[in-house]
């Protein structure tokens, strides 16, 4: 791959098109009507979820998608199943990685007709997730019991995201990877690359590279991080913010603090949550400076001014679905209604990430993704985590040891 800055291309035209072409819009337009019923006391079945699921991408890509919408759903029904059973959730192991491995098992062993092809909407599908997953983040209780959660943050994601990033170029690692490679590992993963991808319009082959990566480090660290805390005598506080600042999505920091808390106590489970929280807070800032800095760029390149207009058409739409999101059931929802909603917001998020998690392992051939950058790009991803590990662990020392 070229060490040339030539991916940070000149900054194009305002995209004009209508936003009903538009997948970052139609994710918020997606999300937040969902939510809305769901505040309002909406209770649906799991069936109620699916086909709901299956209707808005049938109206959105039309009703040639219905057979694949259905098989999709169908895969990712069954890889929560697997993901339910107890030998499965004793190990931590969570449903995106069934989901992401039946719909390996799909793309290498069966026929990929057309039809099922144009269902394989793994973007779509996680850009409305993450939209969902807005309303889970609860600002006000970040604000009060995680200031250090929140000073964590701020010092973990911009220092581990330069470390991976000058990983990545030092191992030659093209830009476009390395901005995706490091804002995975120094945010929370997938849910942040598909932020970085957007705000760079970057190659899709290389953000299915980094889910897949994100996915299969998950794994051993669910196991070996929680012993860790043990073998060292991490703190319940110190143990669960160190889970909390590495691990990349919310339920695999509460699988490992889960199994920490047995020893050490719910403590853990708590300050966890809330790092990972205040990690997923500032996904819309992330998304905003990287569109920032990628149009500049790319304009400085081109010897031009880079417009705001430009800045706004690289921006990710779905980005804002997430801060309204928050922001309305931080504030807006009574307190009750949230408690009566929080399960189906977490069933709702979890079929839509389930579902764009097959649809990954449809769209990726292992070895067309293996040939990507030489191994490069792994290396570059194992680097970084590494370091977010040992700043992880320094900063946890400082800010929640006694």
């Amino acid at each position: 791959m070229s060490e040339s800055p030539n991916l940070a291309a000149a900054p194009s035209a305002p995209n004009t098109d209508s936003f009903w072409k538009n997948e970052d819009w139609l994710a918020v337009i997606a999300g937040l009507p969902i939510l809305a019923a769901l505040a309002a006391g909406w209770a649906p079945s799991i069936w109620w979820m699916m086909g709901t699921l299956a209707l808005l991408m049938a109206l959105f890509f039309g009703p040639r998608v219905l057979l694949g919408a259905a098989i999709v759903l169908a895969l990712a029904w069954g890889a929560q199943q697997i993901a339910g059973w107890k030998p499965m959730k004793d190990y931590g192991i969570e449903y995106v990685v069934f989901a992401l491995g039946l719909g390996l098992l799909w793309s290498h062993l069966l026929p990929m007709p057309g039809w099922l092809r144009d269902a394989a909407r793994a973007e779509f599908l996680i850009k409305v997730g993450i939209v969902i997953h807005g309303a889970t983040i609860a600002l006000p209780e970040i604000m009060k019991a995680g200031v250090p959660g929140m000073i964590q943050a701020a010092l973990v994601i911009p220092v581990v995201w330069y470390a991976c990033y000058f990983i990545a170029r030092k191992l030659k690692v093209d830009d476009e990877f390395a901005v995706m490679l490091s804002t995975a590992v120094s945010i929370c993963g997938v849910s942040a690359a598909i932020a970085a991808c957007g705000a760079i319009q970057g190659d899709k082959k290389k953000l299915s590279y980094v889910t897949s990566l994100v996915l299969v480090c998950a794994m051993p660290m669910i196991i070996l991080l929680p012993w860790a805390v043990n073998s060292l005598g991490l703190s319940a506080e110190v143990g669960g913010a160190w889970l909390g600042g590495t691990l990349d999505t919310t339920a695999s920091v509460t699988a490992a603090t889960k199994s920490v808390a047995e020893k050490l106590g719910e403590k853990a489970i708590d300050i966890g949550t809330i790092v990972k929280s205040a990690q997923n807070v500032l996904i819309g800032v992330a998304a905003f400076v990287l569109s920032v800095w990628w149009s500049m760029r790319g304009g400085a390149a081109a010897g031009k001014r880079v417009s705001p207009a430009v800045i706004w058409e690289r921006f990710p739409k779905f980005v804002i679905g997430f801060i309204l999101a928050s922001v309305l059931f931080s504030y807006w929802v009574p307190a009750e209604a949230l408690k009566a909603a929080k399960d189906p917001i977490k069933n709702f998020r979890e079929i839509w990430f389930a579902a764009a998690f097959v649809c990954i392992g449809l769209e990726t051939r292992l070895g067309e993704l293996f040939k990507l950058g030489g191994g490069r790009p792994a290396l570059a991803f194992l680097g970084g985590q590494v370091f977010n590990i040992g700043w992880t662990l320094v900063l946890a020392l400082w800010l929640f040891g006694k």
